[in-house]
């Protein structure tokens, strides 16, 4: 067993509004993104329910099914299991 270090880029796309010149607040986004990420954190991602092949494309999916659900203008999110490689997921 072993360990890595990923980093999650998250990517929305849309008009920015006219009040606030945002797509999105990021902080609400975070809040968004954390929960799953804790659950994620520290753990055999073998025993998370869905994730029982944890290649970084599998939880790539996992995750953006996760957001997505959450955040409908999701548009790619990038999962990195090192700084030299990882795998993309656009929808």
């Amino acid at each position: 067993m072993h360990g890595h270090t990923y980093t999650l880029k998250i990517f929305i796309s849309g008009k920015p509004s006219i009040y606030t010149g945002w797509i999105m607040d990021f902080s609400d986004l975070k809040d968004i993104v954390k929960p799953w990420i804790a659950l994620l954190d520290h753990q055999v991602l073998n025993n998370v329910e869905g994730l029982e092949n944890p290649t970084s494309e599998n939880l790539c999916l996992w995750l953006w099914k996760k957001i997505k659900a959450e955040i409908p203008n999701l548009c790619r999110i990038e999962l990195n299991e090192t700084p030299d490689s990882g795998v993309i997921y656009e929808g």
